[in-house]
């Protein structure tokens, strides 16, 4: 490495291979200079000769990266991928070249630029499914390359690329002119010769240098230096389809467009002719979103809910205006004036532009990250949106489109169910702050209209810009879930009475969700709708089994969240994350389809928390019926999870101190088991997610109590055997239990049939009965079994001939064996019954449901022999209480 001294900076600056190159230079200036004393030498190539200037190193490294660009657009205009590979690896080595020249500290724009373009053409790429399958495997290798490379590349120029995407024009501007403000003392002498080279041209009468104005500025000069009393109408419309052919070619600024259209409004000339204007430049503003996985930027959403409220102000001025997408555009209705007797059809749609911005702030929220104050910042423009809605929901009533005002109340729903009372009462207090805020904002700034002449239409503000809520959440769903029941389609309903369902149980009304939720039959269709609607679904599930634990109904609890937790894809069904499977790759497409339907992370349910209640639930419905048929191989399965769970767990050969939610509930598992109902209660009273509950002492004195009633039917299942008699009070003393609740504990189990004793009442013992079954008693159980298997196979058989759909009965009553038999400690209604037990009650008073018949001839009283001795009954018993057993079927719809 040479030293080199430039005399323009007055320093030393070192050089690799540039010193050698402009040595050859000045050795070719020089050998020229001496062949003009040579023999054919000449006076005009040594002038041209003294016009060669040494080019700086920065200069060239510069343009290599300039031509760089230019051989990847046309790599980029034949897709081919290699070609943008090799050149990516050569940009970004000359970008260290320049960076280390320059000194500077941030790239260029014109790496910025080609980032950009680099980036839009591999998501253009990636959608074009067909395109991509016929790539050549080379190709379609370089493209996984870039993709990869490409988006480890972008993480560190991440905000120069927002804010080139955001205002690419002002950034190459403001590159520009750093970058004269730095080689102002290398330009000087190109300056001057430019200006002499402009003023020959001028004297010349050569029109080149007009060329620098583009049809851009020639655009802008002629909208903004107009005369205003020179506007009118049919200027405007000509102006206005000006800009409006330019919107999506090639080289046209998005946001330029939308400066120019918004230039365009100040000065229409009638209400029809500015309500078409602000209709194109929303949806220019809409353009402004680089592509689907981005979002549009926060400061042109404002703009964009601002310009509706504007509409609004006119439509709500001017009620002959009327706003319809089924009439074909006609520009001559936009020059009516504004005292026009007659109607005037402007052609628009509102519906689809408030779900458009309420999509626009749904994605902004998925793309920031929520552990940022700018997520904070987002979340308080929920009541511009809430204005903006609410406004326009009352003009679709006022003007008696209901169907339309139904679609705008769902996307309010949507804003407001997940919220609890609490969140909403803060959001009414932000509103309010907010508006003040806007106000104060206002009043400074001066008003749109303040310096337009009078001759230009100026439309003052009246729809309110403040939002308006009720006292309570519950009150504003039950408004707008009214409208929507009356007026809405069936996926409006659908998703509206879901919502209705969610807030519901946020809200500790479990009886009101259940009921709403078996009245609509959801459950059965939901697998047959799209996919963010079983989304809802399931989230809504999820929220009833919360509520139902709440309240302390376990087995509702466990039957709503039982399906959730069947296949191990929580996160994937509640849309609060990717799962990565081994046994199943998915396509780049797939991965972001489930990216777009993520749920933003304050709309998140706490997944430790939903695994804690599964998990305690399961707990306290195995238990008892684990210990009731301990002896029993066929024996039903509750919950596959918590079983398989708990066999892992009694596999280790050490058991260390739990640390998650599972080593919680399995240690309080197996306290439970051993009748150690105080320390079960410690462990799952140690778990953090209890703090998440608003009255959480309340919870986990339920929890407590619960605990002690299924220590309780644990130890008599266990022990029965080895007990002729037990007293009441011991067993109050033994588990911490009121004399009345053991005693409604063990009555419930012998009138089920689930313990074979009886009460003593003058000394208040439970008397157990020894049962010895005879040969025939014996022989008549297994008949029963064999023949309740063979009539199964008999069903299924005649399903498979007959072609019939759905699930067997055979299977719809294990169903409902299995909801009801969660009950009071273990199954009521089992199948392949053991009955070698003797005196093990639990066993003794199995009754098998076929046929809606129970047999109970080996019962607690031995009433009789055989099949003879068992009374008649419905085998639907399980649906009489309250209709919570059904709830394990509601959620066959919870796939995805």
């Amino acid at each position: 490495m040479s030293k080199f001294f430039d005399p323009q900076s007055g320093s030393d600056s070192e050089y690799e291979s540039d010193v050698d190159e402009e040595w050859d230079v000045v050795q070719d200036t020089n050998a020229a200079s001496a062949s003009r004393y040579l023999p054919g030498g000449s006076d005009s190539e040594d002038d041209d000769l003294r016009k060669r200037v040494v080019q700086p190193a920065k200069d060239k490294r510069f343009e290599e990266m300039v031509s760089t660009t230019e051989l990847m657009k046309n790599a980029i205009k034949i897709n081919n991928w290699v070609s943008l590979q090799d050149n990516f690896d050569k940009i970004n080595k000359q970008l260290e070249k320049v960076m280390r020249i320059t000194e500077a500290v941030k790239a260029p724009i014109l790496y910025i630029k080609t980032l950009v373009m680099l980036e839009d053409f591999l998501n253009e790429t990636l959608a074009n499914k067909e395109a991509k399958k016929k790539m050549s495997t080379i190709n379609s290798k370089a493209l996984n390359s870039m993709r990869q490379r490409l988006k480890k590349n972008n993480k560190r120029y991440e905000e120069e690329i927002i804010k080139y995407r955001e205002s690419p024009e002002t950034e190459e501007v403001n590159e520009s002119e750093d970058e004269d403000s730095k080689d102002d003392d290398e330009d000087d002498v190109n300056v001057e010769a430019d200006s002499e080279e402009e003023e020959e041209a001028n004297d010349k009468g050569d029109p080149s240098w007009k060329k620098m104005l583009s049809k851009k500025d020639k655009l802008m000069e002629k909208l903004y230096n107009k005369d205003p009393t020179e506007i009118t109408w049919d200027w405007v419309n000509q102006k206005f389809k000006e800009v409006v052919a330019a919107r999506g070619k090639k080289g046209t600024a998005r946001f330029e467009l939308v400066d120019q259209l918004t230039h365009l409004i100040k000065i229409a000339k009638t209400p029809a002719q500015k309500l078409e204007i602000l209709f194109s430049v929303i949806s220019a503003q809409f353009d402004v979103n680089p592509g689907l996985n981005g979002h549009m930027p926060i400061k042109v959403w404002k703009k964009c809910v601002n310009n509706m409220l504007t509409i609004l102000d006119i439509l709500v001025k001017y009620d002959n205006i009327v706003v319809d997408d089924t009439i074909e555009p006609d520009e001559n209705e936009t020059s009516k004036p504004e005292d026009f007797d007659g109607t005037i059809r402007v052609w628009g749609n509102l519906v689809a532009f408030v779900e458009r911005i309420d999509t626009e702030f749904f994605k902004s929220l998925q793309c920031i990250d929520p552990h940022t104050r700018e997520y904070v910042e987002r979340l308080r423009d929920e009541p511009m949106f809430l204005a903006l809605a609410q406004n326009i929901q009352d003009y679709f009533e006022r003007s008696g489109d209901y169907k339309a005002a139904a679609k705008v109340a769902l996307r309010q729903v949507e804003l407001i169910y997940y919220k609890p009372q609490e969140v909403y009462d803060a959001m009414r207090k932000l509103a309010e702050l907010v508006v003040e805020e806007e106000e104060e904002e206002d009043s400074e700034e001066p008003k749109e209209g303040a310096g337009t002449p009078a001759s230009f239409i100026v439309v003052p503000e009246v729809v309110p810009r403040k939002p308006t809520f009720p006292e309570s959440s519950r009150a504003m769903m039950d408004v707008l879930v009214s409208l929507i029941y009356k007026y809405g389609d069936e996926r409006t309903k659908a998703r509206a009475m879901l919502c209705d369902i969610y807030h519901l149980a946020l809200v500790d009304e479990f009886v009101s969700a259940r009921d709403l939720l078996l009245m609509s039959h959801l459950q059965e269709n939901i697998q047959h709708m799209d996919i963010s609607t079983q989304i809802l679904f399931n989230r809504s599930m999820a929220q009833l089994g919360l509520c139902a634990f709440r309240v302390g109904m376990i087995t509702d609890a466990h039957s709503c969240l039982s399906e959730l937790y069947s296949g191990q894809r929580v996160r994937e069904l509640l849309a609060q994350g990717v799962q990565q499977s081994r046994y199943h790759e998915k396509t780049p497409e797939q991965e972001r389809l489930e990216r777009r339907r993520q749920m933003p992370y304050h709309m998140h349910i706490n997944l430790e928390l939903l695994e804690a209640v599964h998990l305690i639930c399961a707990m306290l419905l195995e238990v008892p019926y684990m210990a009731a048929n301990s002896h029993d191989v066929k024996r039903r399965v509750i919950s596959k999870n918590f079983r398989r769970l708990l066999e892992i767990s009694e596999r280790q050969a050490f058991t260390a101190p739990p640390e998650n939610v599972r080593d919680h509930a399995m240690a309080a598992t197996r306290a439970l088991i051993k009748g150690d109902f105080q320390k079960a209660f410690e462990v799952v009273k140690s778990l953090d997610v209890w703090r998440l509950f608003k009255n959480r002492e309340t919870i986990l004195a339920m929890v407590n109590e619960r605990i002690k009633e299924e220590a309780l039917k644990t130890y008599i299942f266990t022990y029965s055997a080895s007990y002729e008699s037990l007293s009441l009070d011991q067993l109050a003393k033994m588990f911490d239990l009121s004399e009345n609740k053991v005693h409604s504990i063990v009555s419930k189990m012998v009138i089920n049939e689930e313990l074979h004793a009886s009460w003593d009442q003058p000394t208040r013992c439970i008397i157990f009965h020894d049962i010895q079954h005879n040969r025939l008693q014996t022989l008549a159980f297994q008949l029963t079994e064999k023949l309740a298997i063979l009539a199964e196979s008999n069903e299924r058989a005649m399903e498979a001939r007959t072609g019939g759909g759905g699930l067997d009965l055979s299977s719809k009553r294990r169903d409902n064996n299995q909801d009801y038999g969660g009950g009071a400690g273990g199954g009521r209604w089992q199948e392949n019954m053991s009955y070698t037990q003797g005196r093990q009650g639990y066993n003794g008073g199995d009754r098998s449901c076929y046929g809606g018949k129970r047999s109970s001839g080996h019962g607690g009283q031995n009433r009789g022999t055989g099949g003879n001795a068992g009374r008649g009954g419905t085998g639907n018993r399980g649906m009489q209480m309250d209709g919570t057993s059904r709830m394990v079927s509601l959620n066959r719809g919870v796939r995805m």
